[in-house]
């Protein structure tokens, strides 16, 4: 019977896949615009195919080499290597569609603002629906499919599903580090020399590195931050399912479908997720930010009461009164932690809007000059970490206590605080969608001015523009939220497959322990400087072009000739996939050192060390970063002397800065911390093996 439950994610899975599949159609079917529209759409969409294609055929090496490696991995099989393996199609066929769809959405809803600003709103969110349902759809089918064919009896070993979520982890890695970089190559070099020295305005035609910056959006915010939050999304589940073989119940039949609840829940996130998205399309209101806030609320709400439901689907076949009070605990913990995450996503919302004080003050700020821009900027993202880590350390706290009081047990609480971090990402179709959203209107309306679409439809392009900046600023607080719970659910998993022994052991007084920790700490803060390192050479690359190009043709600036874009592609295409070598590496490489060479209860403490370490760099990047775009973007809009001015000057600085904050470093942490968990827990056989889990220097210590 409990294998006839796994029926309802796979199809909800299938579903999922349908439903992006329709609203890719309905998206093409649109009008594309003019000749002109078209030729730039086309040249995105042929910049954005060639560099996935090419980070493909690098992945392809890299997933091949390291499915070796893992068959010879003590602890694992076959099986595990074929999940794996499944994760890595899986997550690169979500990042694919949802990117193609979005370069062929952007130039048809440039042509939806020539209607209204509803008709362009609902090409681009659909457009943007296509990556938020392929990302759950695919999860879902994944991880159903890999259990019902290889879920042994629970206990006697690790899940297959584990193999999955590295496999997707992977993949995010590469994309969301690979497609940041290239982002913010082209996006940094066009403000610095396009705005900052020739006064052009944004996405002027005219400037060589206008069309490198769009194809960006596709490749670092609609299949970088799909294929993150598609990691996270797993991940989630993955820790909860390993969480439950520890579980001790009154009625140890029960396990099997403690061990199903996680992926039960996603599955009814996933309907609440498809409601919220039809109630965007038929709700009025012409205001794009409050389609996206209320759609995000309607699916809140819808799943809290089809997580109810699920509760009561399992209530028939667990009838120890203890259990089943337990069941129903975990369904307040799932509540809880998906309130946590709207609460964690609207806080970067309220310090990053440009309707708000935070931003009004660092624009503000500008008029000071640069140096006093930054102050600002950066004082207000280290302020904006302190209300997402309430919100955490109330989820932890709530989601632990309420399940541990009925069962008193370790292994419950912690179940408990799995679940929340399921539950905050159970409407993840949405906020992919939301999030998916924002660059194909950043796309839109850069074509509806190299399109010469007119004022009206610029201002109309930019409005929902507006809106899409907010939402992306409310996924990367969600998505980082998200992601810290998650991996804290694994740090739990992990400890748990290390064994009390060996856990104990994890003392500061303890100096490999102490070691281990201190390396957990630094590990983010490397890892985003050689991402802001790569963002640094390549846009420096960027800036030689594109000055060389007005130096050499005059007529560029006067547009007389056509700058030559597909250079600026090209450095940044090839920037991006040198530079994301070295932050892959130090993802694996670090936790597997630390493993081998000073145990495995020093791995236990680096882990600690690295999720409180990159909780804080994450929402400090994302959220500095956020606000100093949004303040340059408000002094465009006319205040405090509009473009042109000192403080429009000085907001660039801050903006120019932020950029690789927000859209590189910040938001990979999430994968980072993700793939370095599942690294520990992928090759803990391999460290217990070694001088019983002390490392190679464990007789020192």
């Amino acid at each position: 019977m409990e294998k006839l439950l796994l029926l309802i994610p796979l199809i909800s899975g299938v579903i999922a896949i349908l439903l992006a599949l329709y609203f890719a159609k309905l998206v093409m079917s649109e009008d594309p615009g003019n000749e002109r529209m078209q030729e730039v759409s086309g040249y995105i969409e042929s910049g954005a195919k060639t560099f996935i294609k090419v980070q493909y055929k690098i992945l392809t090496i890299f997933v091949i080499a390291l499915a070796v490696i893992l068959y010879f991995v003590p602890g694992l099989s076959i099986g595990h290597v074929i999940a794996y393996l499944i994760g890595c199609v899986g997550s690169m066929w979500a990042g694919w569609l949802g990117m193609i769809v979005g370069v062929k959405a952007n130039t048809r809803a440039a042509q939806g603002c020539t209607i209204s600003t509803k008709k362009g709103f609902d090409i681009s969110f659909f457009g943007g629906a296509v990556m938020g349902l392929a990302v759950v759809g695919v999860a879902l089918i994944g991880i159903s499919a890999i259990y019902w064919t290889f879920g042994e009896p629970v206990g006697d070993q690790p899940l297959y599903v584990l193999g999955f979520s590295f496999g997707a982890s992977s993949i995010a890695l590469f994309m969301k580090c690979g497609g940041g970089i290239y982002t913010k190559t082209a996006d940094v070099g066009a403000d610095l020399v396009g705005k900052a020295e020739y006064n052009l305005p944004e996405d002027d035609p005219r400037n060589p590195a206008s069309i490198a910056d769009n194809v960006g959006d596709n490749v670092g915010d609609i299949a970088g931050m799909g294929s993150d939050l598609f990691d996270s999304y797993v991940a989630s589940i993955v820790a909860a399912m390993l969480l439950s073989v520890f579980l001790s119940l009154n009625d140890a039949t029960n396990k099997i479908y403690f061990t199903m609840l996680p992926i039960m829940l996603s599955a009814f996130g996933l309907f609440a997720s498809i409601i919220g998205i039809y109630a965007i399309k038929r709700w009025k209101t012409g205001d794009p930010s409050s389609l996206l806030n209320n759609g995000t609320y309607i699916a809140t709400v819808v799943f809290v009461g089809l997580a109810a439901i699920c509760a009561l689907m399992f209530s028939v076949f667990i009838t120890d009164p203890i259990d089943l009070a337990f069941l129903w605990a975990l369904w307040a913990c799932a509540a809880i932690g998906l309130a946590s995450g709207i609460v964690i996503g609207f806080t970067s919302d309220y310090y990053t809007r440009e309707d708000k004080k935070p931003t009004r003050e660092i624009a503000h700020a500008a008029q000071e000059g640069d140096a006093v821009v930054i102050l600002s900027g950066f004082s207000y993202g280290l302020v904006s970490v302190v209300p997402p880590a309430v919100g955490i350390v109330a989820a932890m706290t709530f989601s632990y206590l309420i399940p541990f009081s009925l069962v008193g047990t370790f292994e419950a609480g912690v179940f408990g605080v799995a679940i929340a971090a399921v539950g905050m990402l159970s409407i993840v179709g949405t906020i992919v969608s939301n999030d998916a959203y924002g660059p194909i209107c950043d796309n839109a309306r850069g074509i509806a001015e190299q399109g010469d679409l007119g004022d009206d439809v610029i201002r109309v392009a930019d409005k929902l523009d507006m809106a899409g900046n907010t939402a992306k600023a409310i996924t990367k607080g969600y998505a980082i939220g998200a992601a810290n719970l998650t991996v804290l659910a694994l740090l739990f998993s992990f400890s748990q497959d290390a064994g009390a022994a060996i856990m104990n052991n994890i003392n500061l007084l303890n100096v490999s322990v102490l070691i281990g920790a201190f390396i957990g700490v630094v590990a983010p803060a490397l890892f985003s400087a050689v991402l802001i390192l790569a963002v640094q050479r390549n846009a420096a690359l960027m800036v030689d072009e594109i000055r060389r190009q007005f130096e050499e043709d005059p007529g560029i600036l006067k547009g007389e000739t056509a700058a030559d874009f597909n250079k600026c592609i090209d450095i940044a295409t090839k920037g991006a996939l040198k530079e994301l070598v070295i932050p892959s590496i130090i993802s694996i490489a670090i936790p597997m050192a630390v493993g081998l060479v000073f145990g495995v209860a020093a791995l236990g403490a680096f882990l600690a060390g690295s999720i409180l370490s990159g909780f804080v760099f994450a929402i400090f990047m994302a959220n500095s970063g956020g606000a100093w775009d949004n303040a340059k973007k408000w002094i465009e809009d006319g205040n405090l002397g509009g473009k042109g001015t000192d403080a429009h000057k000085a907001s660039i600085t801050g903006d120019t800065v932020g950029d690789p904050f927000k859209d590189t470093a910040g938001p990979s942490i999430n994968t980072l911390l993700v793939v370095m968990s599942l690294t520990a827990s992928i090759f803990i056989g391999l460290f217990l093996a070694l001088n019983a889990g002390s490392g190679l220097l464990g007789a020192f210590f």
